[in-house]
């Protein structure tokens, strides 16, 4: 694609010739309140939330295709050769919260989003594939759980367990991880400021850090916090989402190997392109 090319087209008009934006899914609010899903939510530009939807679904479909994991569960269809629409049975979920972009699978389809990403940052690393304009990092989601303290412990565990148990033999002992946990915004609403004046609000960081701690210790008991090289990270993001009921607030969860991690500045999801600036990426 040629990048002189996209300079002189409006952002909204981005990859309008592969695949049209697609629409809400309303539905999902509810679904997310209910049931567990495994998601992508994408960091972009503030106020280009249209023009990084459109490239997110552009960077993804190729990898969604070459996922031979779960290729048989999910409906990918190119149309007319690239000229179409591209359908996907990932839905669009509406935020409150500028520069965010979320994706969900259906609640009875559970994919491993973390080797997705992983695939996408090596090709876009060795230059296979175009750096993106406006998706600044993708966070693999792998479950989302309404935040209280037993379902976001037995996430937790369930999702360290399932990581340790797969790395075994590359792991070190004591096992160092660290806990990212991101609020973006979610504070300014009314529900989240019910919540957080209540006695027990997982909305506190230093809460929810004591919450995940103890679940990766349940899991392994030699096991320490370390900032810098972490083997392991657990990500606890709150999800800004718009036609919830007040007091309600669900998370998503991930823990993720150190290739796909940054701990500088802070801990945080690898950015997809080295030149992007943090002061443009919804914090």
């Amino acid at each position: 694609m040629d990048g002189a090319g996209e300079e002189e087209m409006k952002p909204w008009e981005q990859h309008s010739s592969v695949i049209r934006l697609p629409r809400f899914d309303y539905n999902a609010p509810s679904s997310l309140l209910t049931h567990s899903h495994s998601a992508f939510l994408i960091t972009c530009t503030i106020k280009r939330e249209k023009s990084a939807t459109k490239e997110a679904i552009n960077l993804l479909h190729n990898f969604l295709l070459n996922d031979d994991v779960s290729s048989k569960r999910r409906r990918l269809d190119n149309k007319d050769g690239g000229g179409g629409e591209v359908t996907t049975d990932l839905s669009l979920v509406k935020l409150i919260r500028n520069g965010l972009v979320l994706f969900i699978f259906p609640q009875d389809t559970f994919h491993d989003t973390v080797p997705i990403v992983s695939n996408i940052i090596q090709a876009l690393e060795s230059r296979k594939i175009t750096l993106p304009l406006w998706c600044h990092r993708i966070l693999p989601i792998q479950a989302t759980c309404s935040l209280n303290e037993k379902e976001l412990q037995e996430v937790v565990s369930m999702l360290v367990k399932k990581f340790v148990d797969a790395n075994q033999d590359q792991l070190g002992r004591p096992l160092k991880f660290a806990v990212g946990f991101n609020r973006r915004g979610i504070e300014e609403t009314k529900s989240a400021k019910e919540n957080l004046n209540g006695s027990n609000s997982l909305l506190d960081r230093n809460k929810c850090f004591q919450i995940v701690g103890t679940a990766v210790n349940s899991v392994v008991k030699d096991s320490v916090v370390d900032l810098r090289s972490p083997e392991l990270s657990v990500f606890v993001e709150v999800l800004p989402l718009s036609g919830v009921p007040n007091g309600s607030i669900v998370v998503a969860v991930s823990v993720l190997p150190s290739n796909l991690v940054s701990t500088k500045p802070r801990l945080s999801v690898k950015a997809l392109n080295s030149n992007t600036k943090e002061g443009s990426v919804a914090q």
